[in-house]
């Protein structure tokens, strides 16, 4: 599922929003004591750490996005590995010696994914939500990704460990990328993503809606041949390309000292491009098998 969050219009209209006086929003880090890291160390000749500018305790950090970001992938994690364990999926071989799957797709999965689908829209119009829509979205999506790794597993061994790795593997050469200005986030780069982003979410969108009116899918996205391959990687690519607007998104956020709220929405909008691209490079492997 693409990236419905990461919009720079809704963290400048939150930035703005209410002037000078930013809610608390109840950020994950808001229990820790302020002056934890810049207390001295116990000991005998113990440097003294020299305590910097005071933060605003209302507005945005990155301490408070990494630490709901953590909470929110701890629970995709969780709803992951229970519905792996809750499944059972029957296969067989065929003449060919190939694995076959003869347990039906749970029709459970196509719920959960209109329903986060309908969240992730709920979060981007009311960022305030984003403290109980994000558990709520990390739970459904955590479970559909448990339950369709479960599924690829079953038909080609290996390849849930081959996804994990590509993902954390994308996620770090991005953050690279754009840590080191490798890469530019310029309007026109932004512009470009969102729109093929857009354009990714109505495809699948369609294909949701062949499926339960027709019975149908479209080849384009199922398909291992050259044409399916090639799309799958197009989807990739723009999936890592969302974590470029993620972390901008995230850096902008902090300088203009949007409100506390926004470190749960920032960090919803990453775990939504996470799950995304896991998704999309399982279903890219699963094709470069089959051939």
């Amino acid at each position: 599922m693409s990236n419905p969050a990461m919009n720079p219009e809704i963290f400048a209209r939150e930035a703005n929003r209410g002037g000078g006086s930013r809610s608390s929003g109840g950020s994950p880090v808001d229990e820790l004591p302020r002056d934890l890291f810049d207390r001295p160390r116990d000991g005998v000749g113990a440097p003294s750490v020299p305590s910097g500018p005071a933060t605003d305790p209302t507005a945005m950090s990155i301490n408070g996005v990494l630490s709901a970001s953590a909470v929110l992938m701890l629970l995709v994690l969780v709803a992951g590995a229970f519905a792996w364990n809750a499944m059972t999926v029957e296969t067989a071989r065929n003449v060919n010696g190939d694995v076959v799957i003869l347990s039906p797709f749970p029709g459970w999965i196509l719920l959960t994914v209109l329903g986060a689908f309908g969240i992730g829209l709920l979060t981007a119009f009311k960022p305030k939500l984003a403290r109980l829509t994000g558990p709520v979205y990390a739970l459904l999506m955590g479970a559909t990704a448990g339950a369709m790794s479960k599924y690829y597993e079953a038909a080609f061994s290996g390849i849930v460990l081959q996804a994990i790795g590509l993902t954390v593997g994308v996620f770090v050469v991005m953050l690279v990328l754009f840590a080191t200005r490798t890469i530019r986030m310029t309007d026109k780069l932004r512009t470009v993503i969102m729109v093929g982003t857009g354009a990714v979410a109505l495809v699948y969108l369609v294909s949701i809606g062949m499926n339960l009116i027709f019975d149908a899918s479209m080849p384009l996205i199922h398909d291992s041949g050259p044409l399916g391959i090639l799309f799958s990687l197009a989807v990739v690519g723009l999936a890592a390309f969302n974590l470029l607007v993620d972390f901008d998104m995230v850096e902008r956020g902090i300088e203009m000292r949007a409100p506390k709220y926004m470190e749960w929405y920032a960090a919803f909008a990453l775990m939504v491009t996470l799950v995304w691209l896991y998704l999309e490079l399982l279903r890219l492997l699963a094709k470069l098998r089959d051939r």
